[in-house]
C-alpha cells in the first residue's frame, strides 16, 4: 500500500489498483491525533479504500472544487457559513443511499445533508467537513419530469387526484405541470421557488394554511432514504412512525425522495383583497373571524388570509406584492402609517372559475360585510391564479436585478399563541420595533387553526385552538444584519420574561436544552425516532439538534 499527495488529490494504490481521491476528504476520516497512532493510521488509510470504492459508484458526481465547496457552503440567509469536505450531485436515489450507506459504515461516522434550494437562513442544510448533497442534480434525469399526476377511484367511489412528485421538484414546476390536468395542490408557501422535500420537511405554511392545513397535511405518501440508507415506503398505514417523523421533522430521519401530494380541481381566477387597520385589536378579531369558517369543501369560505404591518419605512407595496396598492392611494396610505405608527394590512383572496364567476363577488361581500376596517381603505384587484400564487417571483427578480436579493436574511418566524398576540402587539410590534425603527423588509402576522395540523407528526406549535404565525422577513446589507439580530434576541428575551409560550418555526437553537424545549412534550418522541431512523445521527447536522456518533 502506498500514498501519493499531489495536491490537491491523493492516490491510493492498493494491490495493483490506484484510486484518485480528492484531498479535502481526508477530514472525513482522520484528524492529526489519530494519525499519530499507527494503527488507527491504517485503518484510516483502509477507508480512504473504501472510499474510493464510493466514488467508483457515484463517478465524478462527487465534487470538491472550490465552486462546489463554495455553493454548499452559503444560503438564503448569508450569515451562517460551512465547509463541507465534498458535494455530491447524484443522478439517482442509489447515490444518496450508497453515500448515506458508507457514511454509517466507516469507523468514524460523518454527516450528510440534503440541499433544495438552500433557501434557508442559519446554515441548516450545511454538512461542515461532511457531504452535501445537492438535490436539484436529480431534477430531469433520464427524460424524466419528476412529477406524475393520477386520479383514482377511492374504495367509496370518490375520485381522488394526486401528484407523486420528486423531493427535489420545485413547486412552481408542480403547479404548471398540475394545472395542465385542471388541478392543484389546495395549499402554498407564499415563494414558489422551493423544493418539495425542503418545505415538507419543515411544514410548508402560507395564507391557505387556515383552511387547508399545512403542507405537509396534504401528503399521502413518501419515498425516504433513511439515516441508515434504506429505502422506504412510507404513509399513514405504512410504515407510519416514519412517516410521522419526516413530516416538520427538519430532515432528521431521512431524505424526501418522493411525495405523494392531495390535488383538487384548480380554479382560473382570483379575486383579491386588502383592507387597512389602525387598530390591531380590530384587526386582530376580523381575522378571527375569517378563519372560523374554514371547512375544507365549504363553499362560503375564503382560500387565502394573511395579514402584514405597514411601517414608516419606504411605499406601501414592497417585493412581496410590487404593484398591488395604486399610485393615486400612496400617500393617504403613507399619511395614516406616519399617523399611527403602524398600520394592519388584512389580505384575503377568493378562487373563482367560469362557473362561479358570476357569484364570486357576492360570495366576497358577504364574507367580508361586518369587517372594522379603515373605511375608504379597501382595495381590491382580479388576476389569474398563476399570477396570485407566483406574486412574489417579479419582486425577486427585481431585486435580483439590483444585486438586492444575495444578501443576508436574517430572518425571525414565530408561532403565537391567540391568548397571547395583544400582549406581543404592544411589547413587540409597538414598542420594540418602533423604538428600533430598523424594521424595512415584511412582516407578516396572521392566524391558523390547530385543528388542521396532525399531532403525530413533527412539527410543533403551540397548544392553543388558534395560534398566530409572525414573520420578520429581514433583508439587509452585510455590515448591518447584525442589528438586526439584536432585534431578534430582544424579541425572543420580551417573550421569555412575558411567559408567552413562543415557537419558532424554521427554527434555530443553539443548545439541545433550546431543542428540547421547542419540542416540548414531544421531544421524547423526535429523540426515540432519530434512534430508530438515524441511530448514528449523521443527517442533517447544520440543524445542530443532535451530535454525530461514532
Amino acid at each position: 500500500m502506498q500514498l501519493y499527495f499531489p495536491s490537491p488529490y491523493i492516490y491510493l494504490s492498493l494491490s495493483s489498483s490506484l484510486y484518485l481521491l480528492p484531498a479535502s476528504l481526508l477530514c472525513l476520516f482522520f484528524s492529526s491525533s489519530m494519525a499519530e497512532n499507527s494503527s488507527l493510521f491504517l485503518t484510516y488509510l483502509i477507508a480512504l479504500f473504501i472510499m474510493s470504492r464510493l466514488i467508483s459508484t457515484v463517478g465524478y458526481r462527487l465534487r470538491d472544487d472550490h465552486e462546489a465547496i463554495r455553493l454548499a457552503s452559503t444560503d438564503y440567509g448569508h450569515i451562517h457559513s460551512e465547509n463541507p469536505a465534498a458535494v455530491l450531485y447524484p443522478s439517482s436515489i442509489h447515490d444518496i443511499s450508497s453515500l448515506i450507506k458508507f457514511a454509517n459504515n466507516v469507523s468514524v461516522p460523518f454527516g450528510v445533508a440534503a440541499k433544495g434550494q438552500g433557501h434557508s437562513t442559519r446554515g441548516q442544510a450545511m454538512a461542515r467537513n461532511g457531504v452535501v448533497v445537492e438535490m436539484s442534480s436529480l431534477r430531469n434525469q433520464h427524460g424524466s419530469s419528476g412529477i406524475e399526476v393520477v386520479s383514482t377511484t377511492s374504495k367509496d367511489d370518490v375520485t381522488v387526484y394526486y401528484a407523486d412528485v420528486g423531493g427535489e421538484q420545485l413547486w412552481v414546476d408542480v403547479l404548471h405541470a398540475t394545472l395542465e390536468h385542471g388541478l392543484s395542490p389546495v395549499t402554498w408557501t407564499d415563494y414558489l421557488y422551493l423544493t418539495v422535500g425542503g418545505t415538507l420537511s419543515n411544514a410548508g405554511i402560507g395564507g391557505q394554511t387556515f383552511r387547508f392545513g399545512p403542507q405537509i397535511s396534504n401528503v399521502y405518501e413518501m419515498d425516504v432514504v433513511t439515516g441508515e440508507g434504506d429505502f422506504v415506503t412510507c404513509s399513514p398505514n405504512n410504515n407510519a412512525e416514519l412517516f410521522y417523523g419526516v413530516l416538520g421533522g427538519l430532515g432528521q430521519f431521512g431524505v424526501i425522495s418522493r411525495a405523494r401530494i392531495a390535488l383538487e380541481p384548480a380554479p382560473t381566477r382570483v379575486k383579491w383583497v386588502r383592507m387597512l387597520y389602525s387598530d390591531f385589536s380590530a384587526f386582530s378579531r376580523d381575522q378571527e373571524r375569517l378563519i372560523s369558517i374554514n371547512g375544507r369543501q365549504q363553499s362560503n369560505a375564503l382560500d387565502y388570509i394573511e395579514g402584514s404591518l405597514l411601517i414608516n419605512q419606504g411605499p406601501p407595496n414592497n417585493w412581496r406584492a410590487s404593484s398591488f396598492f395604486p399610485q393615486s392611494s400612496h400617500k393617504k396610505i403613507i399619511s395614516r402609517v406616519n399617523k399611527h405608527g403602524i398600520i394592519y394590512c388584512l389580505e384575503v383572496v377568493k378562487y373563482y372559475d367560469h362557473q362561479t364567476e358570476s357569484t364570486v363577488d357576492k360570495e366576497v361581500q358577504n364574507l367580508l360585510n361586518g369587517l372594522n376596517y379603515l373605511p375608504g381603505f379597501k382595495f381590491e384587484n382580479d388576476a389569474s391564479y398563476v399570477e396570485f400564487l407566483n406574486r412574489v417571483r417579479s419582486g425577486e427578480l427585481k431585486l435580483q436585478s439590483e444585486g438586492q436579493w444575495d444578501v443576508p436574511h436574517p430572518w425571525l418566524n414565530l408561532f403565537i399563541p391567540k391568548s397571547r398576540i395583544a400582549d406581543f402587539d404592544q411589547g413587540v410590534f409597538r414598542d420594540i420595533v418602533l423604538k428600533r425603527n430598523i424594521t424595512t423588509g415584511p412582516v407578516l402576522v396572521y392566524p391558523m387553526n390547530r385543528s388542521k395540523w396532525n399531532e403525530k407528526m413533527s412539527a410543533v406549535v403551540p397548544e392553543e385552538d388558534v395560534f398566530y404565525t409572525i414573520g420578520f422577513l429581514h433583508a439587509t446589507g452585510f455590515d448591518e444584519w447584525k442589528a438586526f439580530d439584536e432585534q431578534n434576541k430582544e424579541i425572543l428575551e420580551f417573550c421569555v420574561k412575558a411567559g408567552i409560550d413562543v415557537k419558532q418555526y424554521l427554527p434555530d437553537h443553539k443548545t439541545q436544552q433550546g431543542w428540547m424545549k421547542h419540542f416540548g412534550s414531544k421531544w421524547k418522541t423526535f429523540e426515540k425516532r432519530k434512534a430508530l431512523f438515524d441511530p448514528k445521527r449523521i443527517l442533517s447536522p447544520g440543524q445542530r439538534i443532535f451530535q454525530i456518533q461514532a
